[in-house]
């Protein structure tokens, strides 16, 4: 389980767009397109009769709507992974984190707890340098609600299933 800003398929189709010519430069493996997602905080498993208490806490987490600009795409060595990461991080996001986090210490769910970086996994298996990878055309995400996901698997891999929307209209 995790939450997440889950793009529209117009704004995630926008970012699967720098699939290609980073695979060309980088070798590794795409992501789905309809997988494509910005976690906000990673809960791993929660018990079942947990996800009914989970929802309604997250109700309480602090969501102003606000736009996300993916710029650049980066390489972490430890993993093998690009990624596409905003210039500036909204202070809306930083705020929507905090609290999530804070809720969920609160009602005494178990989440990934470290610094907070804004990304979106584009690329596994990748192989690359330190040197920067070149530029990719900007990629804007209106953010107007959030999201609980459960991780199913599949044959072709992980599967997520939207649970739940938090902060927007519907």
């Amino acid at each position: 389980m995790f939450f997440a800003l889950w793009p529209a398929d117009e704004e995630r189709t926008a970012l699967a767009s720098w699939h290609a010519p980073l695979r060309e430069i980088c070798g590794g493996k795409a992501m789905r397109t309809d997988t494509l997602h910005c976690t906000l905080a990673f809960l791993g498993e929660v018990a079942e009769h947990r996800l009914e208490v989970l929802q309604l806490v997250a109700q309480e987490a602090t969501f102003q709507p606000f736009t996300l600009e993916w710029t650049a795409a980066h390489y972490w060595g430890h993993n093998h992974i690009i990624y596409a990461a905003p210039e500036e991080m909204p202070s809306a996001l930083s705020e929507l984190v905090r609290s999530l986090q804070d809720i969920l210490r609160t009602h005494r769910f178990r989440f990934e707890e470290r610094p907070y970086k804004a990304h979106v996994t584009l690329l596994r298996h990748a192989q690359w340098t330190d040197a920067p990878l070149p530029s990719m055309p900007a990629v804007r995400w209106q953010a107007h609600d959030f999201v609980l996901v459960q991780s199913l698997s599949d044959a072709q891999g992980a599967r997520y299933e939207v649970l739940c929307r938090f902060g927007g209209q519907g």
